[in-house]
């Protein structure tokens, strides 16, 4: 078969990027519009030059029941005269969407991307190629550019990242239009892209035509910048790579501690990048904006150790005294355990040991005894046994000194507790009644008088981990 010009230009992208090198097996993403029917009839045109073993699926996402039996329709025959396996998968983006509470393009996203792995491991294929163009990489640039994206969002559309690969990246949809033309190929066209209800086409429809007119050369000008962008970015991962190396003092998959000394001393442009990188590799940068990491790096310029910020996807900063803490880790919510009276209970989550002793003492001696680390209630007005549990909703106390019943939500946000730390703060209680917020305030209901007899007195003391 003899390679066209545009076919040659298509495998110069290709090598540019080390798609592939030959006997690899090949899954396409086909939706039946121009791009992909394009690069299927592309990457078939090379099956032999390069030993392809290719393979299609159709992903129905659900949004357009109208359409969507005629595109399969059509991909089927489409695979079947090209002699390529076809299959179909189906994806529920809106109640993904309300569930994650995201758009439905971010939903549809990330389901489509989940499925390619998913049939890509159960068919062994070791490459994705997916259809985006030149156009594609320009309107993404615009629309990261329009949302506030800083250099790394910027940097657009990567030809390949991991076993994804998009041969059409550097080819303008003018080109794959001719293409088809030329060869007399049909596809069919989606009937969303023509409607301004998303930003991208918003960007396609609306944007692009007013800029082409002032550089005919918008979408070449556009995916350039954004390839500059993409090679400085690679950059800078050096550098920040390096970096992290020295910063680093304990990791897991979802926490990441950083010394803090040389990262209040970092200049920010690294140590942006910096933040970003940890945040991507404990939860990921989705809902990350530009304003999140300056609230960081206020944290660490200004803020005091215990200080913490809270990001999108239950990331949590928190500033220590010597370490700086990125997680995504849920908040430990302490197990319900009752209490030895007398005795000694540990308390595993909230990392104390909590003593309890029963003491008959003259009244001078033990009235108005309470601490942060201990505490002494009336035993006659308590029920036993008394347990040791996490916060629940509806909770109220009276708090010592205070008077009257207050609500445990309000007196956590009157005394500044962190959200992620108050399932572990313990409460001792007797029957439903809280006794005492351990650590903070006792209730009370229960505490000494004249006429107590004698008491309960819990010390706390730390644990280690």
């Amino acid at each position: 078969m003899l390679i066209s010009d545009f076919v040659h230009k298509v495998i110069a992208t290709v090598k540019k990027h080390s798609m592939f090198s030959g006997g690899e097996r090949i899954l396409v993403g086909l939706s039946g519009g121009p791009d992909s029917v394009c690069l299927l009839h592309v990457l078939e045109s090379l099956k032999n030059k390069f030993t392809l073993d290719l393979s299609a699926v159709y992903i129905d996402h659900g949004l357009r029941p109208g359409e969507t039996d005629n595109e399969i329709a059509f991909c089927q025959e489409l695979c079947g005269a090209l002699n390529v396996p076809f299959m179909t998968k189906s994806i529920e983006v809106k109640s993904f969407a309300q569930e994650q509470k995201m758009n439905t393009q971010e939903a549809a996203r990330q389901l489509r991307y989940r499925i390619f792995d998913e049939v890509s491991y159960t068919t062994g294929a070791q490459k994705i190629a997916l259809g985006h163009t030149a156009d594609d990489q320009a309107e993404t640039l615009l629309m990261r550019l329009l949302r506030g994206s800083g250099p790394t969002g910027l940097a657009g559309i990567p030809p390949v990242r991991k076993n994804i690969i998009r041969p059409l990246i550097e080819t303008e949809r003018n080109d794959i239009e001719k293409f088809l033309d030329d060869g007399q190929i049909i596809f069919m066209i989606d009937s969303s892209n023509a409607k301004k209800d998303y930003l991208r086409n918003r960007i396609r429809l609306s944007l692009f035509p007013l800029l082409r007119d002032l550089n005919p050369d918008i979408t070449e000008t556009l995916s350039r910048t954004a390839t500059i962008l993409r090679d400085e970015e690679k950059y800078f991962e050096i550098i920040v790579t390096k970096t992290l190396m020295k910063l680093i003092t304990r990791k897991t998959d979802a926490r990441i501690e950083l010394f803090l000394i040389p990262v209040e001393a970092m200049e920010k442009i690294i140590l942006r990048r910096v933040l970003r990188r940890v945040i991507e590799e404990t939860k990921g940068l989705r809902g990350i904006s530009f304003i999140h990491i300056e609230d960081i790096i206020d944290l660490i310029k200004k803020g005091t150790a215990g200080d913490r910020i809270y990001l999108p996807g239950d990331v949590r900063i928190i500033k220590g005294y010597s370490t700086l803490i990125l997680t995504s880790e849920p908040p430990v919510t302490l197990s319900t355990c009752p209490l030895l009276v007398p005795g000694e209970t540990i308390l595993k989550e909230a990392g104390i040991l909590i003593k309890a002793s029963v003491l008959d003492l003259p009244v001078e001696t033990v009235a108005g005894d309470f601490q942060a680390e201990s505490a002494l209630f009336d035993t006659a007005k308590l029920a036993f046994p008394l347990v040791a549990r996490a916060r629940q909703d509806g909770d109220f106390f009276y708090p010592h000194g205070f008077g009257k019943r207050k609500k445990l939500q309000d007196f956590f946000v009157d005394e500044k507790v962190p959200r992620d730390e108050r399932n572990r703060v313990p409460l001792i209680t007797s029957g439903q009644d809280i006794v005492w917020v351990v650590g903070y305030r006792g209730d009370e209901r229960f505490k000494v008088t004249e006429e107590t007899k004698n008491t309960v007195k819990f010390e706390v003391k730390k644990i280690r981990d």
